[in-house]
Formats: C-alpha cells, structure tokens, sequence
C-alpha cells in the first residue's frame, strides 16, 4: 500500500467538524444512513441534514479501534472521497475488508470495544459475533459513526474489488495511527459502478481534482 502522512486525516477531520457545526442546528430525523438519498447523500442540499448520521459525526474513535485491533479494513465512500479532497460533506463511513474468516475475531473485536451495534441489510440486529461480519454486508452503528462493513462478495458491478482492497493507499496520523482507504482511481471506478446521481457526480468531482 501506498502511505500519506497527514493531510487525508486533517481533510477529514475538518469535514466531520464542519459536519457537527451544521448538525447542532438541526433536529433528529429518525432516518439512518440507509435512508440516505441517492441523490444529495446523507447531508442533503446545504443547510439540512438528511439523516441522522450527521448528529455528532466523528468517525475517529472507529478508526483508531480498528488500528488498535490491527484490522486491514479499508475506508470507502464519502468519507474516502474527503479523504481524496471532495468538498461534499458525509454523515457515513463506509469500511471494505477481505471477508477473510480469521480476520473476522479482530473486526468483531474493534466494534465490540465501542459497544458498536450490527444489522443486516434490512435492518434485524446481529450479534456482534465474528460469524455476522462474513455476510456481504452488514450495516453497523457506533459511536460518533454508523454505515455498511462490506467484503468482496457484495456484487460490484464488473469490478474486481479484492484488487481494489490491494491498491488501497494509507494515512498516517498521531500516535501512529494507520487509516486505509482506496486509491482515487478505484473510488471513482467504484462511483461509476454505482451510478446513482451523488455518485456520479462525486466521481466527477474526484476527476477534476486529479
């Protein structure tokens, strides 16, 4: 993997900064993150707040959980699109990992050390158990962040996401912390995959920034 010190980490922390600021002027919506619209995304137009992701959005202490249980989980989505330099603000994070059965236990282990809650993709709660992170996808809510934990069985289009996982690029911050995140050219790839209206236009954006 290829490493940056810093400024990815520094880009994200303004955006989830930016994010409570504008969240402490709104109320809950009762939507979670899956309610999120496929066109504005989980912050809506600017101004409001489309689901309650963005309440108190601070995907570090996730970050940091899964550095300290040494889990190769690499961050996708907005959050890696901020990361890149997108001006477009999120409420998710979205996580990839290998799926791998033996690395399950240390992924279980970094949301069970935030009391993190698991469900499937229609919303019935999971045990926090190794065993409910091997499904394609999960969906997880944990302090200061909530979204989907994918492996490479979820279908992706004509991609090959385990070859995404091995491209994924690394930010290094304070204390030693390591965050994974894919590379600008598989995010976009991925956005376009998607093809939903903030996808493409987030892939768009990620082409001018280039």
């Amino acid at each position: 993997m290829n490493g940056m010190i810093g400024e990815p980490l520094e880009r994200l922390r303004a955006a989830a900064r930016r994010t409570r600021e504008l969240a402490l002027k709104r109320v809950s919506t009762g939507l979670g993150h899956e309610n999120a619209d496929d066109d504005v995304g989980t912050i809506g137009t600017i101004g409001t707040i489309g689901t309650d992701g963005a309440l108190g959005f601070d995907p570090f202490p996730l970050l940091e959980a899964l550095h300290r249980h040494d889990v190769r989980a690499v961050v996708i989505g907005q959050v890696a699109g901020i990361m890149h330099g997108s001006a477009e603000l999120t409420g998710d994070l979205d996580l990839l990992w290998d799926g791998e059965p033996v690395h399950a236990p240390a992924l279980a282990a970094a949301f069970i050390s935030l009391d993190a809650r698991l469900t499937d993709e229609t919303g019935v709660p999971l045990a926090t158990r190794p065993e409910a992170l091997l499904r394609p996808k999960v969906q997880f809510t944990a302090p200061g962040a909530s979204g989907d934990c994918c492996t490479p069985d979820l279908p992706w289009g004509d991609l090959n996401v385990r070859e995404i996982l091995g491209r994924a690029v690394t930010a290094y911050g304070p204390g030693g912390l390591e965050v994974h995140y894919v590379s600008r050219e598989d995010l976009i790839r991925m956005r376009r995959a998607l093809g939903r209206p903030k996808d493409l236009r987030r892939a768009d954006e990620l082409d001018r920034l280039a």
